[in-house]
């Protein structure tokens, strides 16, 4: 038996803690015990029943889980080994990790870097492992620190919080962007030089814009997304990893063709294992342990549903750690 979030929908949306037969884990190569997981945007849209996240019922919750594994039957993996888990269609379509014991696709699994315990991994989760390839987009394409200024949107969120400490680190001059004007000693602790209120880009604007940005890393979408590109230098960058203001993109093609800026979509879900790889290596390198502690929050897991609650209303900030066991 094991503890697992269990969704359903057989007679109208319910989650609950519950007790669970090993014999009802799905297929899978590996089987693990999760010692943390987290709370990132998505795992609060499937709690909540916010959005279509849930695609196979009833469904373990849980897109991110960092442990050990207990048998494996795949080359790569052996009992005892630690792992990090990020995407991949779990806590969707697959079993996920806000539960004692998952069963997954060795193919998914990441070797726990040695810098991380399971739950600095977890701290780091999705949302800081998106913001990690969001600051290689910018690298590949070109921006180096000294660019000039980058914005962050969504700063107080677990991508932004994570993308400014990273920014910040690696010398790059940052300004965030926030709906929370109380977190700007958080934000300039990260790693902000400069902290701006998130109106000035939420609302509709003109498709060019003075040019401030030399990049952005955007998680919001929606009209922010448009006015960071329209305001965006000429041959600058923005990455798009996140709709938290909308999925729409009402803007127009002149930031492209006119300045030659770059739109790099930023997918987390499905990425190679080389990417992935690589972005956990450069966390490792590069993400500041003691900046990462100062985003975190973290919970059991009977508490998770309540603080998904708190995520969705806009009450959390940095990132949440589920305690597993």
């Amino acid at each position: 038996m094991f503890k697992a979030l269990l969704l359903d929908n057989a007679n109208g949306f319910q989650v609950a803690l519950q007790d669970l037969d090993d014999t009802r884990l799905p297929a899978g190569d590996v089987t693990v015990a999760v010692q943390y997981s987290t709370l990132n945007y998505k795992d609060g849209l499937a709690l909540c029943n916010k959005g279509p996240v849930v695609r196979s019922w009833p469904m373990v919750a849980g897109i991110d889980g960092a442990g050990t594994v207990i048998e494996s039957s795949h080359p790569a993996w052996k009992a005892g080994d630690t792992f990090v888990h990020n995407g991949w269609g779990v806590g969707e379509t697959h079993w996920g990790c806000l539960a004692e014991k998952a069963r997954l696709k060795g193919d998914w699994l990441v070797k726990l870097p040695s810098a991380f315990t399971p739950r600095q991994a977890m701290a780091i989760g999705t949302a800081g492992y998106t913001a990690m390839l969001s600051v290689l987009a910018l690298e590949d394409h070109g921006i180096q620190p000294g660019a000039g200024e980058v914005l962050v949107t969504g700063a107080t969120g677990g991508v932004g919080s994570v993308a400014v400490a990273l920014l910040g680190k690696l010398g790059y001059k940052v300004t965030a962007a926030t709906g929370k004007a109380a977190e700007a000693d958080y934000l300039k602790a990260l790693g902000a030089s400069t902290v701006i209120d998130r109106a000035e880009l939420a609302a509709p604007g003109k498709p060019l814009q003075k040019e401030r940005w030399a990049a952005v890393v955007d998680a919001v979408g929606s009209h922010t997304l448009v006015n960071a590109l329209a305001q965006t230098r000429y041959g600058g960058v923005v990455t798009a990893c996140g709709l938290a203001q909308g999925m729409d993109l009402p803007g127009s093609v002149a930031p492209f063709i006119l300045r030659g800026v770059t739109l790099a979509g930023i997918d987390s879900v499905m990425a190679p294992l080389a990417k992935r790889q690589r972005a956990w290596d450069r966390l490792a390198r590069d993400l500041d342990p003691a900046l990462l502690e100062r985003m975190v929050e973290e919970v059991p897991l009977e508490a998770a549903v309540a603080k998904a609650q708190q995520l969705m209303a806009g009450q959390v900030r940095g990132r949440v750690v589920v305690k597993i066991a």
